[in-house]
């Protein structure tokens, strides 16, 4: 007698066709993100990191982070660095580390971007708060929303690739 396997799709699952088995980020993913200090020339900005995805978050989970404001600079490349950590497992959403040592987080890879100005002056930082999101196909999606604004960016992580010390 032969025996059929069934593939079940995550659209299945959300139809309730199908048996989802939730497993949870691996790691608790961070942003970097530069202090507002004035630049020291030849220096670079101190740099913090903040939660945005805990260890354990399901996919498919949000996060807004709507009581924190952020600078995003429009209209010329920037860097997002983004951190993982194994060992750090009792951060939340929203926890800022101003310190951490070599062990606590390794640096993932950096995506370069360029935000539109859309109406704005290049180099121009716009007031943003941040909304993160576990997708069902392992990604980390952050978006950055405008203070006052209908207008989303989006910049898709991918939590399953190498960190910048495998590559």
């Amino acid at each position: 007698m032969q025996t059929q396997w069934g593939m079940t799709t995550p659209g299945h699952v959300r139809e309730g066709r199908g048996v989802r088995i939730r497993g949870g980020t691996a790691q608790s993913y961070y942003v970097g993100v530069e202090s507002n200090m004035p630049a020291i020339p030849g220096m670079e900005p101190p740099m913090s990191a903040l939660c945005l995805a805990p260890f354990g978050m399901e996919e498919g989970s949000e996060a807004a982070l709507d009581t924190q404001e952020f600078g995003l600079v429009v209209g010329e490349p920037v860097r997002m660095r983004f951190f993982g950590s194994s060992v750090r497992r009792s951060d939340s959403v929203g926890t800022m580390l101003d310190f951490w040592g070599p062990e606590e987080l390794l640096e993932l890879q950096e995506i370069e971007l360029n935000l539109p100005a859309e109406g704005r002056a290049s180099g121009e930082v716009v007031p943003v708060t941040l909304h993160a999101r576990v997708t069902d196909i392992g990604t980390l999606e952050l978006n950055a929303v405008p203070v006052g604004g209908d207008e989303r960016w989006k910049v898709e992580f991918d939590v399953r690739a190498q960190t910048a010390a495998e590559q």
